[in-house]
């Protein structure tokens, strides 16, 4: 899904890394996610979206840019990974003047399955938290499921960290990439956070943990500082009482999409208390012994998954976690990414608002 070239067309650009549809007579479908995803049996998985019409465009992929948009330039930093680059004027006008910017590591979500950190509907909301805090925001491709199970995404995110630290090693013109230079130098490397939504937020959970384990020594000159998992896709095996009376669904996230979601990404044989998806349950490690950094957690009033999510909260504040909590009143899961309904719904907007605020007082903070 959006890996194609601009001159494709529309149902073209939604196209699978993996292949296109398959043919009459062709490869069978033996699993699917409704509108997301079909899984066939030759190994192949297709991700064109198969759903209405009209969410195609949050999907289209943003190319870099280097001329500046609202304030930001848009850069792609081949490597292992690769990095996408929010960098704001403010960050080119720091630098050689001491003001170095808090650096945000975006863990895209999708149920550790599906989406882009191109697509339109995340580049609005980091394009905007970018100049809103200001920051610099780096982004890059999680490893998808199921080609790559459950701690793929974990391993990815670590190689990602690995090579920014490489970066805020690395001597003065050495990068041989102009835009690589300017991240060395506007980027405070002693002030990373990452954010992440849905299974994303799950990322902040377990990397932070990662990190935490290895010592402050292993990552120096980086430092994580704090974590935000935003609806964090945690789940148990067993569902509330809550999450089992009737809510209105959409195409975009349902409990039975999570639960094939889930199904596919976590490790062969395991069920939805893994401590991947769980890590406040009996299988994960008790969490007065995991090493996390301060974390700010939202919740959505109206997700699916919010009494999982205040499970999670209350389990970090027993287990003496430095841990804020904001709930977005009347909304739903990812909210903040519909950029049409933000753009267009009051109440929507309000609460992004309310969110890029709550951010940025994290961030000032830590």
């Amino acid at each position: 899904m959006a890996t194609a070239t601009e001159s494709r067309s529309t149902q073209q650009v939604q196209a699978t890394d993996a292949g296109e549809v398959a043919p009459a007579g062709g490869p069978k479908v033996v699993d699917e996610v409704s509108g997301w995803m079909r899984v066939l049996d030759d190994g192949t998985v297709d991700r064109t979206w198969t759903g209405p019409p009209e969410a195609l465009p949050l999907m289209q992929p943003v190319p870099a840019y280097a001329e500046p948009r609202d304030g930001l330039t848009l850069h792609d930093l081949p490597g292992e990974p690769s990095l996408r680059v929010y960098l704001t004027e403010v960050a080119a006008d720091g630098v050689g003047h001491g003001r170095r910017l808090p650096v945000i590591v975006q863990l895209h979500g999708g149920g550790f399955c599906i989406s882009r950190p191109s697509w339109v509907m995340y580049h609005h909301f980091y394009a905007r938290l970018a100049c809103a805090l200001p920051a610099v925001v780096v982004a890059f491709e999680l490893p998808l499921a199921p080609e790559r199970r459950l701690p793929a995404q974990i391993d990815a995110s670590l190689d990602a960290l690995r090579r920014l630290r490489s970066i805020a090693l690395s001597d003065a013109g050495s990068l041989n990439d102009p835009a690589a230079e300017l991240l060395r130098t506007a980027a405070d490397f002693s002030r990373v956070f990452l954010i992440g939504d849905s299974s994303g937020g799950n990322l902040v959970h377990l990397v932070g943990a990662r990190v935490g384990e290895d010592g402050a020594g292993n990552w120096a000159p980086l430092r994580v500082a704090g974590g935000i998992p935003l609806h964090p896709g945690f789940v148990r095996a067993t569902r509330s009482k809550s999450e089992l009376e009737p809510r209105p669904d959409s195409v975009f996230f349902t409990l039975d999409m999570l639960d094939k979601f889930l199904a596919m990404a976590l490790p062969e044989g395991a069920t939805k208390d893994h401590p991947y998806t769980c890590p406040m349950g009996p299988n994960a490690p008790p969490l007065e012994s995991v090493p996390l950094p301060p974390l700010l957690v939202a919740v959505a009033e109206h997700d699916l998954i919010r009494d999982t999510n205040l499970e999670y909260c209350d389990a970090l504040r027993a287990a003496g976690k430095d841990v804020e909590v904001l709930i977005n009143r009347g909304m739903s899961h990812s909210f903040y990414l519909n950029k049409y309904a933000v753009d267009m719904d009051p109440a929507t907007g309000e609460r992004t608002r309310e969110l890029v605020d709550a951010i940025r007082s994290f961030v000032d903070r830590h």
